[in-house]
């Protein structure tokens, strides 16, 4: 009976998640003085603009870098901030270091990490003054002609997320609709957050605070659409 032979010759496989890198962002005009300042033995360097976070974003998602530098304008920047969180806060990059540095000196620091017994964030505006109430998912809001969710509401203001940019010390209109009623009223926006999901566009989260709005119809709505 004849032996069969089978030659068999490994395949190398190249996965460009498991490579190191390392992941930097900055204005055009300092990459350069940047890239001389990131150690090299960390991997492959890939430089992106910090007029386009996302793409980066796209980058660290799919490689999970070993180190994110970051320029310090940008870092201090709302986008900044906002990859910051969204990297912190993804379980794939616990193991990535956050390095904010400088172009232009030997500035350089590592962004740290929440702990586990991390509290949860309180209300960016402090105490509040009426109670709040958290809102059933996919409660929408008019806010300045475009809808907006609302995370939670009070006689006085809300927590609402929307695609649209919001500045602190905007006026803005709103409008709360059900099959109920209507109620609408004048806002001031208290303060503002950029924020990149992982699964959604960017965004902005905002505190803002009720101007003579009908405390009674406000709280009918609440009760109608809290979770």
């Amino acid at each position: 009976m004849a032996r069969r032979i089978v030659y068999w010759s490994p395949v190398t496989r190249t996965d460009t998640m498991t490579q190191t890198c390392t992941v930097l962002v900055g204005a055009a005009d300092r990459l350069p003085r940047l890239k001389a300042r990131v150690n090299q033995s960390d991997g492959e360097l890939l430089d992106f603009l910090d007029v386009d976070p996302l793409r980066a974003l796209e980058a660290i998602v799919k490689r999970r870098p070993r180190v994110i530098a970051l320029e310090r304008l940008f870092a201090a920047s709302p986008r900044g901030a906002a990859l910051i969180n969204r990297v912190k806060g993804d379980r794939n990059l616990v193991d990535t270091e956050i390095r904010v540095l400088a172009h232009d000196s030997e500035y350089m620091r590592v962004v740290p990490r929440p702990s586990s017994a991390a509290a949860q964030a309180v209300d960016q505006r402090g105490t509040r003054r009426a109670p709040r109430f958290k809102m059933a998912p996919k409660v929408m809001a008019l806010v300045d002609g475009k809808h907006a969710t609302l995370v939670d509401l009070s006689t006085i203001g809300a927590q609402i997320v929307s695609p649209a940019a919001l500045k602190p010390n905007q006026m803005i209109p709103m409008t709360l609709s059900d099959e109920v009623g209507v109620v609408k009223f004048s806002a001031e926006v208290a303060w503002t957050s950029f924020e990149i999901p992982p699964n959604s566009g960017p965004r902005y989260r905002a505190g803002v605070e009720f101007v003579e709005a009908d405390a009674m119809a406000v709280e009918a709505y609440c009760t109608r659409h809290r979770a």
